[in-house]
C-alpha cells in the first residue's frame, strides 16, 4: 500500500503532535506507580527506580544516535522506527514477568527519543518559514504537555486495570500513530550524506551508566565507597575519552563544533539544568503527595488524588507552551526563557518552604507549569534559528538528548538526597523533601543566570532550497 502524501502542513502536524504526545507519556506514566510495580514484581526499591532510569539512559543516548540516523536517511523513516521501537517495548513491558525484563522493556522504548528531534526538523522541512517558531511552540508544549499528563493518568488506569495496562493502551496509540504516519507525513526533503559514529554512541551510554550508577546508588553505598568512587572516577575517563572522540571524528555523534556557537552551547547548558530541575519535580512532587498524613507533613493522597493536584500545572504548562509562539510578536524567544527559568526558581522555592496545604503545592505547581511552558518552547525555537536547516536535527537533538541527561541527574541526585533522610516507619523524612527542592531551587535559579548569556534569535528569514543550499565546513557548521 503506497504511502499518501499530503500537502497540508496541519495534517503532518497532528500526526508529529499524536506521536510525540504518546512518548512524552512514557515520560511519566510509571512514576507514580513505582511502589505498585515493586511490590508485584518482588524487588526492592533501588531496583525498581531503573525502570525509570533505563528509560532516561536509553533516550539520552537514542537522541542523538537517532537523530543523526533521521539526518542522513530521512526524517520519515527515522520517526517510523522510533514509533516501531516504543510499540515492542511497550508490548514487552505489558508481558514482562520479573523487573529484569521491564527494565530492557524500558530501554527499548527509550529508543523512540528520536520522536523529538525528528519532528522539529519534519516542521523545519514542511512549515513555511513564518510559521516555524509557531508550531514548534505548539508541539513543545504538548511534549511537555503529555510528559505531565502522564502523572494524573496513571492513577485512574491502573485504579480501573493494572499496571501493565499503561503499557497496552500506548502501544495500541503508538500502532494507530505509526500508520498515520507512513501515509501522511511526507518523505523527508533534506538528507545529509555520511555516515553514524557508533564508538560515539559506546563511549556516550558508558560515562552515563558510570555517572548515574552511584548518584542514585550513593546513600546505599556511601559516598566514600570504593564503588561510588570507582564509578565516578570511570565516568570522568570515559566523558573525556567521549570528547576527544567527538572532536577528532569528522562525523561527530554531538557535533562539538556547533558548541561553539553562542545561541546553543547557552541553551544547551539551560536545558541541562533545567532538565534536572523539571524532572525533579515530576518523580518526586507525587511522591510527597502520597505520604500518609500520619507522617505529620504528607497529604495521604492516592495516586489519583496526586496526580489531580498536579493538574494546575499541566493547564498552565499547556497554555503557555501553546501560546509561546504568538507572543514572540511581544517578547522575543529569549526574553520567555528568562521569564520561564524566573517563575521555575520562585516556584520551586515555594515548594521547599511552603507545603503544608494542598492549595500551597497546586498554586506552585500552577506557577511552575507556567515556567516550564515558557521554556521548553523559547529552547526549542532558540537552537531551531541559530542553525543551518540541514543541521535542524542534529541541533535539536542534541539539545533534547541535554535535557534528557539533566533529568536523569536530577532524578538520581534527588532520590539520593531524600533515601538519605529517613523518618520514622520507613519513611523519608520532611526535611529530605525540603532539601531536595531547595537544590532544585538553586539549580532552575542557575538555568536563569545562564539564560541571561544566550544571544537573542534572529528573524526568521525565507531560506533556499535544500538542493541548492551549499555545504558548510566543519568550522562554518
Amino acid at each position: 500500500m503506497p504511502r499518501l502524501y499530503q500537502s497540508s502542513p496541519r495534517t503532518t502536524f497532528a500526526v508529529l503532535a499524536a506521536a510525540a504526545a504518546a512518548f512524552s507519556l512514557m515520560q511519566s506514566l510509571v512514576t507514580p506507580i513505582l511502589p505498585t510495580i515493586q511490590q508485584d514484581l518482588h524487588t526492592t526499591t533501588g531496583t525498581v527506580t531503573w525502570v525509570l532510569t533505563a528509560w532516561l539512559l536509553s533516550a539520552s543516548v537514542a537522541t542523538p544516535l537517532m537523530g543523526r540516523i533521521a539526518d542522513l536517511t530521512g526524517k520519515d523513516r527515522a520517526l517510523l522506527v522510533a514509533l516501531a521501537a516504543i510499540a515492542a517495548g511497550c508490548l514487552l513491558a505489558a508481558l514482562a514477568p520479573n523487573v529484569t525484563v521491564l527494565i530492557v522493556a524500558r530501554v527499548i522504548q527509550g529508543l523512540g527519543g528520536a520522536i523529538f528531534p525528528v519532528s522539529f526538523g519534519i516542521l523545519r522541512d514542511e512549515f513555511p518559514p513564518a510559521r516555524v517558531t509557531s508550531a514548534i511552540g505548539v508541539l513543545a508544549a504538548v511534549i511537555a504537555t503529555g510528559g505531565g499528563l502522564g502523572i494524573v493518568l496513571a492513577g485512574p488506569i491502573v485504579g480501573a486495570l493494572s499496571w501493565r495496562w499503561l503499557f497496552w493502551l500506548p502501544m495500541a496509540v503508538v500502532i494507530v500513530v505509526g500508520l498515520l504516519a507512513w501515509r501522511l507525513v511526507p518523505k523527508s526533503p533534506v538528507r545529509t550524506p555520511g555516515r553514524v559514529n557508533w564508538l560515539s554512541a559506546a563511549l556516550l551510554s558508558g560515562w552515563l551508566v558510570a555517572l548515574l550508577l552511584p548518584l542514585s546508588k550513593a546513600a546505599a553505598w556511601g559516598w566514600t565507597s570504593a564503588r561510588t568512587l570507582g564509578l565516578l572516577a570511570a565516568a570522568a575517563v570515559l566523558l573525556a575519552a567521549w570528547l576527544f572522540a567527538e572532536l577528532r571524528s569528522q562525523e561527530p555523534l554531538i557535533d562539538m563544533r556547533m558548541m561553539r556557537l553562542p545561541a546553543v552551547w547557552t541553551a544547551n547548558l539551560v536545558a541541562l539544568l533545567f532538565g534536572a530541575a523539571m524532572f525533579g519535580v515530576f518523580a518526586f512532587l507525587p511522591q510527597l503527595m502520597q505520604i500518609p498524613a500520619a507522617s505529620g507533613y504528607g497529604f495521604g493522597a492516592t495516586v489519583t488524588g496526586a496526580g489531580l493536584l498536579m493538574l494546575p500545572m499541566l493547564v498552565t504548562m499547556a497554555v503557555f507552551g501553546s501560546l509561546s509562539g504568538p507572543l514572540t510578536r511581544w517578547a522575543s524567544s529569549k526574553a520567555q526563557l528568562l521569564w520561564g527559568a524566573g517563575l521555575s526558581t520562585l516556584a520551586t522555592l515555594s515548594l521547599a518552604l511552603r507545603h503544608a496545604e494542598q492549595w500551597q503545592v497546586a498554586v506552585a505547581g500552577g506557577v511552575f507549569g507556567i515556567g516550564l511552558g515558557l521554556v521548553y518552547s523559547s529552547l526549542v525555537n532558540l537552537i531551531v534559528q541559530s542553525v543551518p536547516r540541514h543541521q535542524t536535527g542534529v541541533a535539536s537533538g542534541m539539545n533534547t538528548n541535554i535535557r534528557t541527561i539533566g533529568a536523569s541527574l536530577g532524578t538520581a541526585l534527588v532520590s539520593s538526597i531524600i533515601t538519605s533522610h529517613p523518618g520514622a516507619q520507613g519513611l523519608p523524612a520532611e526535611s529530605g523533601y525540603t532539601t531536595s527542592f531547595l537544590v532544585l531551587t538553586f539549580v532552575a535559579a542557575a538555568a536563569f543566570l545562564v539564560a541571561l548569556l544566550v544571544p537573542a534569535a534572529r528573524r526568521a528569514e525565507p531560506e533556499r532550497p535544500a538542493e541548492v543550499l551549499p555545504e558548510l565546513s566543519p568550522v562554518e557548521a
